[in-house]
């Protein structure tokens, strides 16, 4: 199949990775010549290894290549020559029917290849946020070179701090001593980062009944948790001035009647359902400060074994809500910054779609 416009993919490209885009055709052209990227590639296939992986709001007719029925599935874009992008790509869904089949056929990927695995790993995850896609892939014993994921120091160190901030109180919960020393939360700090059995995590998890199967996936999404959290705070920052960005975008070119009465409809719905998906999302972090606040200050653990038990759909949930805002946050940044190259009417029509499509919920047909 043939990716559907040469602009879309010309812009994937120079936008680089987002929570809904892995762009490892920028990772290939930045860090193609390193030790590092040679010695511990993330596909082991060339071609995927240069690819564009998407998660892809699925639109109606597209719904019938999948077994099951789903809202959501990771795209492969896989341009048909690097250096020249109009000349656009091939695409195929992770786990659409045949999926295997056509791996093996088109790109000579075998049914037992580790590449598979990691696309399956893409493909359950709610986003391809790079934290999370490399923790994940870290608990399947596969660790890329870094360059994969785009987290500097400072975001590992800050993430790292608020995670620590945040389980203090559980962490003198669950010890003997409440005055724990600050090496003590620092070891269950890295410990919950790492997701890594040990004395306190097993201590806590024997403290709610969980199974080890059932308090490491809980733990997980936990974390996931936390990471969105975290992450929010740097996003609604920026989310009102996205939204201005938006709304004052001017494009260059003609503009008939109909694009005209289409981009003035479209920015007042984009407004209004930005506003709506960050609400969601602070709405499904409450479940989360709700159940945590039982457990640390009304030493009420049941509430938070729920949320534990609960935790995997509601990441999956949280991250869906999530990366639609971070991609619009990020390619708004990219494409309607002072800096930013003139938009065409055209150009401005596909994002605005791109947008809509992305926030718009199952039950929504028409900008009201």
């Amino acid at each position: 199949m043939t990716y559907r416009s040469f602009r879309s993919l010309e812009d994937l490209e120079r936008t680089g990775s987002t929570a809904r885009i892995l762009n490892l055709l920028k990772v290939y052209r930045e860090n193609g010549t390193e030790q590092e990227w040679i010695e511990n590639p993330l596909f082991v296939n060339r071609e995927l290894n240069s690819s564009i992986i998407i998660k892809h709001r699925l639109r109606q007719n597209e719904h019938d290549i999948f077994f099951a029925p789903r809202k959501n599935a990771t795209k492969i874009v896989i341009p048909i020559e690097k250096s020249d992008l109009k000349t656009g790509g091939r695409y195929i869904f992770v786990n659409q029917i045949n999926f295997e089949d056509i791996m093996l056929e088109h790109f000579g990927v075998s049914r037992d290849s580790q590449d598979l695995v990691v696309l399956d790993i893409m493909d359950k995850l709610p986003s391809l946020d790079p934290f999370l896609l490399k923790e994940r892939l870290s608990r399947s014993n596969i660790n890329p070179a870094s360059c994969y994921f785009a987290l500097s120091d400072s975001d590992l160190q800050a993430m790292h701090d608020f995670v620590k901030s945040e389980i203090t109180p559980l962490v003198k919960l669950s010890m003997e001593d409440p005055n724990a020393e600050t090496r003590s939360i620092d070891r269950m700090t890295a410990m919950i980062l790492s997701n890594t059995p040990g004395a306190n995590n097993d201590t806590l998890g024997k403290t709610l009944r969980l199974n080890p199967s059932q308090f490491q996936e809980g733990v997980f999404s936990w974390k996931g948790f936390l990471y969105y959290k975290w992450s929010l705070g740097a996003l609604l920052k920026d989310i009102s001035g996205v939204a201005d960005r938006i709304t004052n975008v001017n494009p260059i070119g003609a503009m008939d009647s109909a694009s005209r009465d289409y981009i003035s409809k479209s920015r007042k719905f984009l407004r209004k359902e930005i506003g709506r998906a960050c609400l969601e999302v602070r709405n499904t972090i409450k479940i989360y400060e709700t159940a945590y606040s039982a457990l640390t200050v009304d030493s009420n653990p049941s509430a938070f074994k729920n949320f534990l038990l609960e935790a995997p759909a509601l990441f999956d949930q949280l991250g869906e809500q999530i990366g639609v805002i971070e991609h619009i946050v990020s390619f708004s940044k990219h494409r309607f910054g002072p800096r930013s190259a003139s938009i065409t009417t055209e150009e401005l029509l596909d994002i605005l779609m791109d947008f809509e499509m992305s926030l718009r919920r199952q039950d929504i047909d028409d900008l009201g």
